[in-house]
């Protein structure tokens, strides 16, 4: 199957290009530029729309349902955090079999401490999108030793990545055993032998640094507890792009958890979402890569619709549109060693975004609240996909 993308305004990944011609052979770019009458068997008219690469979204939760309402919103990629052992297989048959569905990457199974954040999460979750399955069944780490062991049962489970949680559970208000620094340099340490990246889940400062002498690889939130104008903010952020990390965003989770808080009356540290926006515009500052992620769920934020919210937020905390749709394409996609993807080039896979207007002025083109009716059409591993 050729498909011929016709007159479009392109964002490559990492700039916009001048209205061109795009030939999609199968499943892979065939063509950006002039189209030179190439034969083709369905043209797509992109004049006054922008064709954009698929969505990567760098940080989500992936239950039944959410790959296939990822892609209605143009995330044609999710990386997983944490899908559970029960349920992991069955998401990955459904990726790599299915066209209608998001692409999947997975840690698997995360590393944290007994009884450690998620599983006070875990357990509300009993009897909801479930379906039976006893979310707590999962391994723990308790000493440095073991270390070797988990990361070895994460290989054996398909892992893409490690993902370590270092929480002490003050920011939700509660008081939750946290990994020691030896046990998550341990696991760092056994993940790299392996040649798994490492992701760290931390949302203080304190936990970020613990993250930081372990030599984890990235960092899946920025941090809440540092008022925006905080002086060690900026320092930590300098830190962070000395020892070349990358960070996740999930400035959509933080709203959310915040907005949350105020309904119910919840114990979430007041100033949350702020200071998040603090963290981020100090990570810019000081050029750390930032990939655009929301922290998805089958809750709040939602699959999909999170990243949207993810990109608007992101220009509202001071990244231009670009930049923010960088951070949702091409640059996850390098971070992650994923070097098919994120790009509009020939040779690269045919995940792409057709929208009207152009969100790489105006982010409302594509994060508006219905932002869902400007994609005209979303193609995952070169199928066009029915609107």
């Amino acid at each position: 199957m050729r498909t011929l993308i016709r007159d479009a305004r392109l964002f490559d990944g990492e700039r916009t290009v001048a209205p061109a011609d795009v030939v999609l052979e199968d499943d892979r770019i065939d063509s950006v530029g002039a189209d030179a009458g190439h034969r083709a068997d369905v043209e797509v008219d992109g004049a006054g729309r922008t064709l954009l690469p698929g969505l990567i979204d760098a940080h989500t939760h992936v239950f039944d349902g959410s790959l296939a309402e990822a892609l209605r919103y143009g995330v044609t990629t999710e990386f997983d955090m944490f899908c559970l052992p029960q349920m992991l297989p069955r998401q990955r048959r459904l990726a790599a079999e299915n066209d209608d569905v998001a692409d999947l990457r997975s840690a698997g199974t995360l590393a944290t401490a007994p009884g450690g954040h998620p599983t006070q999460l875990l357990a509300a979750l009993s009897g909801t999108v479930l379906d039976g399955i006893d979310a707590t069944a999962i391994d723990f780490v308790s000493d440095p030793a073991q270390a070797p062991a988990f990361v070895a049962a994460r290989l054996a489970e398909g892992a893409d990545y490690l993902k370590i949680v270092i929480d002490d559970g003050a920011v939700h208000g509660a008081d939750l055993p946290m990994m020691t620094p030896e046990i998550a340099a341990a696991l760092a340490a056994a993940a790299h032998e392996a040649g798994l990246r490492v992701i760290a889940h931390a949302i203080t400062a304190a936990e970020a640094t613990i993250a930081l002498d372990a030599d984890v690889d990235g960092l899946a939130h920025v941090w809440t507890d540092l008022a925006p104008d905080d002086p060690a903010s900026q320092r930590l952020a300098e830190r962070i792009r000395a020892q070349g990390l990358f960070v996740v965003t999930t400035l959509a989770y933080f709203e959310a958890i915040t907005t949350q808080s105020v309904q119910t009356a919840d114990c979430v540290r007041p100033g949350s979402s702020a200071n998040a926006v603090g963290a981020l515009r100090a990570l810019r500052r000081a050029g750390v890569p930032l990939l655009a992620g929301t922290d998805a769920t089958p809750f709040a934020p939602a699959h999909g619709a999170g990243m949207h919210r993810e990109l608007h937020l992101l220009t509202e905390a001071g990244l231009s549109p670009q930049e923010a749709l960088a951070a949702a394409t091409s640059l996850p996609a390098r971070h992650f060693g994923l070097s098919d993807r994120g790009r509009i080039a020939p040779g690269l896979r045919a995940d792409l975004v057709l929208v009207e207007g152009d969100p790489t002025r105006d982010i409302a083109a594509i994060a508006a609240i219905a932002a869902i009716a400007a994609i005209t059409d979303v193609w995952r591993r070169g199928v066009r996909q029915s609107r």
